[in-house]
């Protein structure tokens, strides 16, 4: 389990023994953690409703359902995922807090031009977690990048128009991998953010900051070959575009 809590486990343990016929069929959960899973109804209903296909967000109008994002985030804190669970319900539930955590930060400070006009947008702990508090910048490089899954980078929105657009839907335990394959290919492949050709490439930073999650088995080109629509050739010119910090607002 990711969350930071000291639990009476052992001592509810041995009362439940103690009390309990040897031969009985016994399931015991470990304390904090949920064994069923989780839904994302809501935050899918309100993914929905403000963020537009291109991921834009009508951030002025989700001010309006700002409590039923509350409610959302208060059912994950409530529910703390296990470390027990499959690596797509851990996905889902890390992706989809971060994603719901940002848009909520942004709301809490709306009108601005940029997340980060906003004091340690990732580094304050902002989010709950169980019994604990928890920064954005902890979920993604704390939690999520030790999955050792890579296509995250492509999953999480901080809110700004040079990132990877946020999916019109809540990330799911039962499709979580076309959804990242096609947030992936969407990335890679969208003008806005990567321009290739066979011999030159001009990439999203995403691609410098974070390259040793895109290189661990491969070289970096060969990684974006596996998603990208033009054929990359070996040692091709490499340049980096300016990200863009503006709010992804719809406009």
């Amino acid at each position: 389990m990711y969350i930071k809590k000291i639990s009476s486990i052992y001592y509810s343990l041995f009362l439940f023994l103690a009390y309990c016929p040897l031969t009985a069929d016994i399931t015991i959960p470990i304390s904090g953690e949920v064994v069923q899973s989780l839904n994302h109804d809501k935050w899918d209903q309100l993914l929905k409703k403000h963020v537009d296909a291109q991921g834009n967000v009508d951030y002025k109008n989700f001010k309006n359902d700002a409590g039923q994002l509350k409610n959302y985030l208060d059912y994950l804190a409530n529910n703390p995922i296990s470390n027990t669970a499959q690596k797509e319900e851990r996905l889902a539930y890390y992706i989809n807090l971060y994603n719901a955590g940002t848009v909520q930060l942004i709301l809490e400070n709306y009108p601005l031009e940029s997340i980060k006009d906003i004091f340690r947008p990732w580094g304050k702990d902002r989010l709950m977690i169980g019994d604990d508090k928890y920064s954005l910048g902890e979920i993604e490089h704390e939690i999520l990048r030790k999955m050792d899954e890579p296509r995250i980078h492509f999953a999480i929105n901080c809110a700004s128009y040079s990132c990877p657009k946020l999916l019109n839907e809540a990330f799911a335990t039962s499709k979580i991998e076309e959804q990242l394959e096609k947030a992936t290919s969407n990335f890679i492949n969208d003008t806005t953010k990567n321009k290739i050709t066979v011999n030159a490439i001009e990439l999203s930073k995403i691609f410098k900051w974070y390259k040793g999650d895109f290189t661990k088995k491969n070289s970096l080109i060969d990684y974006i070959n596996k998603y990208s629509n033009t054929e990359i050739l070996p040692n091709p010119e490499i340049k980096y575009i300016t990200y863009d910090w503006r709010l992804n607002e719809k406009r």
